[in-house]
């Protein structure tokens, strides 16, 4: 009996150089998996794989040396843990995040239920080429948000608030772009400068910032056989409804002009830049 190894693929279990032998990738949503979980992919992997797992470069985990004749009953077993087989191929592939703000005091954006919405809406989407999400929660970029076709990364936009500031100047100390400077008691941002971190505000001792919570999105990031930092278009998106539609112009645009086998990146270079960013840009104004 012919085996359908693309099917196969599609659905997580990946081939290995020993015959009928299978890598099966899980589905992790922004890194988190629970205990039950991790109890259940070690039982899989005791039982039906060689005992141990692999933790993947983009934060899932995978079970190597699942055999042929019993991938029914990993998927069945995995189930039983709400445990979900993952995907890899042309497809939207694994949502990748930081701890976020729920975690890290770096953080400025909860990165973990934004991972989860974007998961429910775009996971496993067939597109031309593999497309990757990434979501860091700050400037710290642990996350690497460029190194995805579509990176998003947390920020805050702040305003002085003159009757809270005492002029104890730390704001100015930690900001490490240089956007801020006291001048007669007067706090000043360049908004030119200004990288969205939200240090000034995190170090106040009085409060004295009014703050919005944001995103930086980034399109167009390789880091394979090429290498290519994601560019930004909108200098920071203050409302998650326009995150979402520029989300879905994104992927849109990649559905409809991409060749077969073709990165974000190159189709973007070779539509046009401007192009795209007309894209972008009428779906954030929408």
């Amino acid at each position: 009996m012919a085996v359908d190894y693309a099917t196969l693929k599609k659905g997580g279990f990946m081939r290995q150089k020993q015959k009928n032998n299978f890598s099966l990738r899980l589905r992790v949503v922004g890194g988190n998996v629970t205990a039950s979980q991790l109890a259940k992919i070690a039982e899989v992997a005791e039982r039906y794989g060689d005992g141990h797992v692999h933790l993947t470069s983009r934060q899932s985990v995978e079970i190597p040396f699942i055999r042929l004749e019993d991938i029914e009953a990993v998927k069945n077993s995995l189930a039983e843990g709400d445990v979900q087989p993952g995907v890899c191929g042309p497809r939207v592939r694994t949502i990748t995040a930081c701890q976020g703000s729920q975690i890290c005091p770096s953080g400025c954006i909860d990165t973990y239920a934004l991972a989860k919405e974007l998961d429910a809406r775009y996971y496993a989407r067939e597109l031309p080429h593999k497309f990757k999400f990434g979501i860091t929660g700050c400037q710290n970029n642990c996350l690497k948000a460029e190194e995805n076709d579509l990176g998003i990364k947390g920020g805050i936009k702040v305003s002085w608030s003159k009757d809270k500031c005492i002029g104890c100047g730390v704001c100015e100390k930690v900001c490490r772009v240089g956007a801020i400077s006291i001048d007669d008691g007067t706090i000043s941002v360049d908004e030119e400068k200004c990288n969205f971190c939200g240090r000034c505000y995190k170090s106040c001792p009085t409060d004295a910032w009014e703050t919005v919570s944001g995103y930086v999105v980034s399109f167009g990031g390789l880091f394979g056989n090429s290498i290519a930092t994601g560019e930004t278009i909108i200098p920071f998106v203050d409302d998650k409804e326009k995150l979402l539609k520029i989300c879905d112009a994104a992927i849109k645009f990649f559905e409809n002009n991409a060749n077969a086998g073709e990165r974000f990146k190159f189709t973007i270079d070779r539509i046009g830049a401007e192009k795209f960013k007309n894209t972008i840009l009428e779906a954030y104004n929408e």
